[in-house]
């Protein structure tokens, strides 16, 4: 039997109110399905890891991750107790870089049950792919001068390598999909790193030829998400692109709270991470009613990464028929509690 070893980070806030009822839901189906195992080792880096120690993780908290084949995180930051800046960089985006995450996946479809902000969803299914190391995110640039002559410069930095790669990507995903990759764009205003991303589209898109391909200015596209969803198959995008359009398809699904996310390592050299986009939710916390789908749909991201094809569709169609059949936490309308959603999706697997 395959046992894979996962690296689990809770995290704050409702992370460690979701992860364990999430990883009960692994364990079920890995039982039902009777192909693999799951080996979990627990890590509680968090912001109150940091008000004891001075630190989001130990020194040699990435070489501990590196052993495993996955890291499953639950959910970053606590503003009232560390700074957004200290916890996210000493933790989610260190682990990203360090471990050369240079892809970031996440899926957006219209799930049944719950209700869109969309008149018309028209049953969309997209999945966003945005380069994950560079672009505009880079961290070159810096201020300088005092009062109204104060200046930022902030540098945006594309390499050939980057931006081939997560075209690449996006077009071999294309291929298992409904064939057509969109090119997110803004060549008409910014005039140096966007006309070299249309010159790479091209380029890469010519080993694809049973893939059609469109390029699509960020604007028009942020747009298209909300009038036309259903016309998207995969989307590729630049760092910040790609974050702005994953997060306008957190919204248009209904809630955050179902969102998933994995951050890809291409080269086999480190694991890759997968975690939810709800973040932490301070508000709700110890209520009970956080919503656990997308910390499992994220588990059936990692699943299927780690090649448990089979048992991640068994997964997500579990999700869907208890979504189908109005078992949903109040932030989808629903009075459900985490527990009630988790005991659900449990009873589907076992009866699949």
């Amino acid at each position: 039997m395959k046992t894979y070893k996962i690296g689990v980070v809770p995290g704050d806030g409702i992370g460690p109110e979701i992860m364990p009822g999430t990883l009960d839901v692994l364990d079920t189906l890995a039982e039902v399905h009777g192909g693999f195992k799951l080996e979990y080792s627990h890590y509680p880096w968090s912001c109150e890891y940091y008000l004891e120690h001075g630190v989001m993780m130990p020194e040699d908290g990435v070489d501990q991750l590196s052993q495993h084949d996955a890291v499953f995180l639950g959910a970053v930051g606590n503003p009232k107790l560390v700074p957004d800046h200290v916890s996210l960089w000493g933790l989610l985006i260190k682990i990203r870089r360090e471990f050369e995450q240079v892809i970031n996946v996440r899926p957006a479809k219209q799930l049944p049950g719950i209700e869109s902000p969309l008149h018309r969803p028209n049953g969309f299914d997209f999945v966003i792919v945005r380069e994950n190391s560079e672009g505009e995110y880079s961290e070159i640039g810096g201020t300088i001068h005092q009062g109204e002559d104060e200046i930022a410069i902030q540098n945006a930095v594309f390499t050939k390598k980057a931006t081939e790669r997560v075209l690449r990507f996006a077009f071999e995903l294309a291929k298992q999909q409904n064939g057509k990759v969109t090119s997110a764009t803004k060549s008409n205003g910014i005039v140096h790193s966007m006309p070299f991303w249309d010159k790479t589209v091209k380029e890469v898109a010519e080993g694809y030829a049973d893939v059609e391909v469109e390029s699509t200015h960020i604007d028009a596209l942020s747009a298209f998400l909300v009038t036309k969803p259903e016309s998207f198959d995969v989307i590729a995008a630049s760092n910040l692109f790609g974050d702005i359009l994953s997060d306008i398809g957190a919204a248009i699904m209904g809630s955050i709270g179902v969102a998933p996310a994995g951050n890809i390592n291409l080269n086999g050299k480190f694991p890759s991470m997968f975690e939810p986009v709800h973040g932490s939710a301070p508000d709700i916390v110890g209520k009970g009613i956080a919503n656990p789908i997308g910390q499992i749909w994220t588990g059936q991201i990692m699943l299927e990464h780690l090649g448990e094809k089979k048992a991640a569709d068994y997964l997500l169609k579990a999700v869907e028929e208890v979504l189908a059949d109005g078992v949903k936490t109040p932030d989808l309308k629903g009075n459900a509690t985490t527990t009630d959603v988790i005991s659900e999706i449990k009873t589907r697997i076992t009866g699949l």
